[in-house]
């Protein structure tokens, strides 16, 4: 009734007197108005928080997904908020979500899921635009918070990581198999340029199986021997592989012997 009022530190006060708008914006602290023709609108200047509702939208792949955000905005311009716009909130919000409909649609769905901050710089620009010249709004921020898809595009995914590391194992797998190959390889060329090397090396496996404290002792038996065998039958004439062939084959007859006799030195003659 006598025209006093408080400013709070983190508003500003917009004056109408007689309905029409004052060029002056009253600072924080205690003010006087004329009670009968001025009205005191009091615009808080801090950052505001605005949710943005779940919208559910076609992307550009023709995926459909549910989007959430938030928006993070503040007063820059008290009269702006107060002359343009009629509830400036309300209006922040609706902007908010044709805008997040709009960016859904021209993005894809793995931008959605691992582009987050280039989606949200986007978001911030087309609702900045419209509010911060006309309504006296600064958007500060936007952030996404979930992005909700289709159970079967869950599975579709879940498939698609499994056969990923399924192949990511299967090439490393192989790629030790050939690293390995590649050493034997290395290791079979220096045992063969040092005879010696293949005989320790089978010293050193009787050692390490009869470690095992078992009652039967395996012996290897040694490659080269099987090939000196072979090239020993390689090289011999047709007539005595043909004779060893039989003798593999049939085992070996030998006719009874006929009666013995001396002669006059005691030596045997056959008969």
């Amino acid at each position: 009734m006598l025209g006093f009022h408080v400013i709070r530190q983190y508003e500003q006060g917009i004056v109408f007197k007689w309905g029409k708008l004052q060029d002056k914006v009253r600072p924080p602290g205690l003010t006087w108005l004329n009670p009968f023709s001025c009205r005191l609108v009091k615009v808080n200047m801090q950052t505001n928080v605005a949710a943005i509702p779940a919208q559910e939208a076609i992307t550009r792949d023709n995926v459909t997904l549910t989007v959430d955000a938030v928006v993070y905005f503040r007063v820059v311009d008290p009269i702006k908020a107060v002359v343009n716009v009629q509830d400036y909130r309300h209006a922040v919000s609706q902007v908010a979500q044709t805008s997040l409909r709009s960016v859904i649609g021209h993005a894809d769905m793995d931008q959605l899921l691992s582009e987050r901050e280039r989606v949200n710089a986007e978001l911030k620009d087309v609702i900045d635009a419209p509010t911060e010249g006309p309504w006296g709004l600064h958007i500060e921020r936007v952030e996404v918070k979930d992005v909700a898809l289709p159970d079967s595009m869950k599975r579709s995914m879940s498939r698609q990581a499994e056969a990923e590391r399924e192949r990511r194992a299967r090439v490393i797998a192989a790629d030790g198999e050939y690293q390995a190959s590649e050493k034997l390889s290395q290791a079979a060329r220096a045992m063969a340029d040092t005879p010696g090397a293949l005989q320790l090396r089978l010293l050193q496996t009787v050692v390490d199986v009869a470690a095992e404290k078992n009652s039967t002792l395996v012996m290897p038996f040694p490659v080269e021997l099987l090939r000196f065998f072979d090239q020993a039958i390689a090289g011999e004439s047709p007539a005595l592989a043909g004779i060893n062939r039989a003798a593999r084959v049939a085992p070996a007859t030998v006719p009874p012997s006929a009666p013995a006799t001396t002669d006059g030195d005691g030596a045997a003659v056959m008969q």
